[in-house]
């Protein structure tokens, strides 16, 4: 009952006219913008939010900046956007953990109420990679050598409790397997590592798939609901017999809290803007990412049936809380 009052309060905020007028749009932007990216530089959340940026420059009139912020499972930007002055110019990408994290331990932010949603962007093509020199040529290989060395398989993630990580979890669990999970800060991090053989598998996102393209690494299957026409061979989890799993851990960005409508309708059109401009699309289809747009008000129910959506994940899986 609680959620549900919070859903409705949250749904009327939304939905409350602007009331503060055309002023603080007209004014707006008038100094450059920061977007936190919880990822280090190189992966495909980098590339991705850097054309969004660069498009929306040409839009704004004003620069727009990456910043990234790695750690913490990607819920650093989130943390520092929830107690940031509510004026437009810092910005937030809200990843899949801001939402599920708060179900297992301590967060220092309320999903209910400390964030203002702007926009909702896209999702990611994950899925598991080996070394192109290596043993694996399957997914059904690497599962049968995780069952011959139980607890010696070691398999890299962008970070503890990431949509990546959580998702090797439970494939572990299905399969009744024992897998070491070894956390890195970003995909571009884990890769080196993979190919000089100090890992045997990395869970990550199409932001390495050049050196797929390269024939550097191989990809064992792809997390999407239809295989990649990037890598048509390479099949689905639903092909593997994992007919209720499609993975993309979609996201958007989002201001602090008590932001002025005007603003928040400001930034939401110069982003979509830049969501929708060719260059960006461009950079999208490279790296297999679908357009994934919803509005701020539709971003912000969305967000909270994700969250619930997110404990009920947290107790099948039995993970910690705290």
């Amino acid at each position: 009952m609680a959620l549900i009052t919070r859903r409705t309060a949250i749904g009327a905020a939304l939905a409350t006219p602007f009331v503060r007028g055309a002023a603080a749009q007209d004014r707006f932007p008038s100094r450059p913008i920061t977007i936190l990216v919880p990822f280090t530089p190189g992966g495909a959340t980098d590339v991705q939010m850097r054309a969004l940026a660069e498009a929306a420059t040409r839009h704004f009139g004003q620069t727009v900046l990456v910043e990234n912020r790695p750690g913490a499972g990607s819920t650093l930007g989130a943390a520092a956007v929830a107690r940031a002055r509510p004026d437009g110019y810092l910005v937030a990408q809200i990843t899949l953990p801001v939402l599920r994290l708060p179900h297992m331990q301590r967060m220092p932010y309320d999903v209910t109420k400390d964030f203002t949603p702007i926009i909702h962007l896209t999702g990611y093509l994950f899925g598991v990679l080996v070394s192109a020199t290596g043993p694996y040529m399957t997914w059904q290989d690497l599962v049968a050598d995780a069952r011959r060395r139980p607890g010696q398989i070691r398999i890299g993630n962008t970070g503890a409790n990431g949509t990546p990580h959580l998702t090797m979890v439970d494939l572990a669990a299905r399969e009744n397997i024992e897998v070491i999970h070894v956390p890195f800060r970003g995909e571009s991090e884990a890769a080196p590592q993979l190919m000089g053989g100090h890992i045997e598998a990395q869970a990550a996102g199409s932001g390495i798939g050049q050196l797929v393209d390269e024939g550097r690494l191989r990809m064992l299957n792809v997390w999407v609901r239809e295989r990649s026409p990037r890598w048509p061979t390479v099949p689905t989890l639903i092909e593997l017999g994992y007919t209720d799993m499609v993975v993309t851990s979609p996201y958007g960005l989002a201001a602090p809290p008590g932001l002025d409508p005007a603003i928040r309708a400001a930034l939401h059109d110069g982003f979509k803007t830049a969501l929708y401009d060719p260059s960006h699309l461009a950079v999208m289809r490279r790296l297999d990412q679908p357009v994934e747009y919803l509005n701020s008000e539709d971003y912000g129910r969305n967000m909270l049936e994700v969250y619930e959506m997110e404990r009920q994940r947290v107790e099948r899986l039995g993970l910690r809380t705290g």
